[in-house]
């Protein structure tokens, strides 16, 4: 029981902090900058790696990792003309393998699910 009740107590009590969270969730929600992270749980990787991996013009990707940069998933490391980006925390890695898991688990219901639509196109 009184794991649950620290568990409570992490939870914001404000509105703003309750948008802050979900702002969290938000910045995960891009199927581009969920695949970027899955990328760098590992190891470092330069740009270049990133646009290779995720098949997305330079800028796009970029983009996507100044947006996790800026929100705290990830830390960039400069040498020379490169840009390096790694996760900026392990607990990252445990909340996308948790994600993965719960999608697995709640597949069906997420696939039927019609109040969020599915994402369509080329992500921005």
């Amino acid at each position: 029981m009184t794991e649950v009740i620290e568990r409570v107590r992490l939870l914001p009590t404000t509105v703003g902090g309750v948008d802050t969270v979900a702002k969290f969730f938000r910045a995960l929600g891009d199927p581009t900058r969920l695949r970027l992270l899955e990328f760098l749980l590992h190891d470092e990787h330069t740009v270049s790696e990133c646009v290779v991996h995720i098949g997305l013009s330079q800028g796009r990707v970029s983009t996507h990792l100044a947006c996790l940069a800026d929100c705290g998933y990830v830390q960039v490391r400069r040498t020379g003309r490169n840009a390096f980006y790694r996760v900026a925390d392990p607990r990252v890695a445990d909340l996308v393998m948790l994600a993965h898991a719960l999608a697995a688990d709640n597949c069906a219901a997420l696939t039927e699910c019609e109040r969020i639509p599915p994402i369509t196109g080329e992500n921005s």
